[in-house]
């Protein structure tokens, strides 16, 4: 594919500006991370409401020669956290954080205030059922970083996960006594290709029996799969909600031939597209049915964080999004918390002992995002891999979301022909129908019922109850009980 449509199609469309990293690229430090896992112990997290687990936070350095950390988070199960499985979740942009996202937003166990100072105990927690490690990666994410530049020039998929893949041989010598734990990999969005292409390098190394990992299975939400079908996905689905008109919807189809190299270069077909990222302007492309934010409610001083994008260069430069769901502004309460001084401290951001300045903290780094260098078109090669490897693969899509939506999931995994093992029907979550759901020999798909991008935010209880199905290896509940 083109370079062109390589960038068209990473996780982004976003309509909302997120300002980059300022002056905060690069961030060169002496101290290296301490090998001990009590040295990352977080012990006076502001606002934290009180619990009875041990949560960890901190960087590992994953190439020593230049300089390069990965900063991760990491909570323990709340109970029986000797006996549960280890769970990775993953977020996209490319060059957004796992933290600000995931462990922030939807499943972690601390949710970030309105006023950015407080936090909430969030009950529907995933670590109530596993240990939960979040990892803001690759470098130049969140807080992790390089201390060599030519890094920020390479950034791409495959760079990412080896990246990753250093970064948890390190973390087990840290944490040993998870090394020989089931272990599982989650992602939604963009890491839909982070995910499957880890597990596939996990997978190879497990040859060498001293790197050995126990993977049991991926878990992706709202994944970009197959990027011909993520697009043909996305426009199906926005003429079938009324976004666009019957008549763009025929020029695009009619055009757009998204697994040629040459599509973009037909100006009726980028002159559609451009009236379909035009009209989800409006709007929340992640969750169609919520509202979007309006000015600065949340009381930062970023407004550029909400300008909307109004040039045609968007449809070559689509943004990484700003979350959708109940509450639209939620990244902003998350820059708010993040850049504290004090925040950082207990988070082993900096140094306890100096008066080390404020890292710069962005939910999403659009300097990434630009640089990104390579994209691999289409994992469906590594889930036929996976699946023929026995490994649990399942996959679920909010149906209210219009980036990646369940038209281009459903697309993409029929690609890999695979044989019903139980036809489509509905699962419940007390109750009331969650969703409905597909059973495969070699993989699961699943959609949540009323849910945008980021599922857990919307669908709270369900996810929960989702992931449990997931790692104990039955199937979702299909009667009401």
């Amino acid at each position: 594919m083109t370079v062109v449509l390589n960038v068209l199609l990473k996780l982004s469309l976003l309509m909302v500006f997120i300002k980059p990293l300022v002056d905060g690229r690069y961030w060169h430090s002496s101290k290296k991370s301490k090998s001990g896992s009590n040295e990352h112990l977080v012990t006076s997290l502001p606002g934290q409401p009180s619990v009875t687990f041990r949560h960890y936070a901190g960087y590992v350095t994953v190439n020593e020669q230049n300089g390069r950390a990965l900063f991760y988070w990491f909570y323990e199960a709340t109970n029986l956290a000797d006996e549960k499985p280890l769970v990775l979740w993953l977020n996209g942009g490319p060059g957004c954080s796992s933290v600000g996202y995931g462990a922030t937003q939807e499943i972690g166990p601390f949710l970030v205030d309105m006023d950015g100072r407080a936090l909430k105990f969030n009950p529907f927690s995933w670590n109530t059922e596993a240990n939960m490690l979040f990892l803001e990666s690759p470098i130049g994410v969140g807080f992790s970083y390089s201390n060599t530049s030519s890094d920020y020039d390479i950034l791409g998929d495959d760079f990412t996960a080896n990246d990753a893949y250093a970064f948890l041989q390190k973390w087990f010598l840290n944490f040993p006594s998870y090394r020989n734990r089931p272990f599982y990999i989650a992602g939604e969005s963009y890491a839909g290709k982070y995910v499957p292409e880890l597990a596939e390098i996990i997978h190879d190394k497990n040859k060498d029996p001293s790197l050995l990992v126990d993977l049991r299975g991926i878990l992706l939400g709202n994944p970009e799969t197959c990027d011909a079908e993520d697009w043909k996905g996305m426009v199906d689905y926005a003429w079938s909600h009324a976004v666009v008109s019957d008549e763009t919807h025929e020029i695009i189809k009619q055009t757009c031939d998204f697994y040629s190299n040459n599509t973009w270069s037909n100006s009726n077909c980028t002159g559609a597209v451009e009236e379909l990222l035009s009209q989800y302007k409006e709007i929340d492309i992640y969750s169609l049915y919520t509202s979007v934010c309006i000015g600065n409610s949340s009381g930062s001083s970023d407004k550029s964080a909400h300008t909307l994008i109004t040039s045609k260069s968007s449809i070559s430069k689509m943004m990484p999004r700003v979350m959708g769901g109940y509450d639209p502004c939620l990244d902003d309460y998350a820059r708010s918390y993040y850049n504290r001084h004090d925040v950082q401290r207990a988070l082993h951001v900096i140094s306890q002992e100096t008066k080390s300045s404020v890292r710069n903290w962005s939910i999403c780094n659009m300097t990434v995002f630009d640089s990104w260098s390579d994209s691999k078109g289409s994992v469906l090669p590594i889930y036929k891999k996976l699946i023929s490897e026995g490994l649990r693969i399942w996959v679920y899509s909010g149906d209210t979301d219009g980036r990646v939506p369940v038209l281009s999931t459903r697309y993409s995994l029929s690609l890999l022909g695979l044989p019903i093992k139980a036809s489509w029907r509905p699962w419940y979550y007390q109750k009331q129908v969650g969703g409905w759901f597909q059973e495969y020999h070699g993989l699961t798909f699943a959609t949540f019922r009323g849910a945008g991008h980021a599922v857990p935010i919307f669908k709270p209880g369900e996810s929960l109850a989702f992931l449990a199905a997931f790692l104990a290896g039955g199937s979702l509940p299909s009667r009401r009980s």
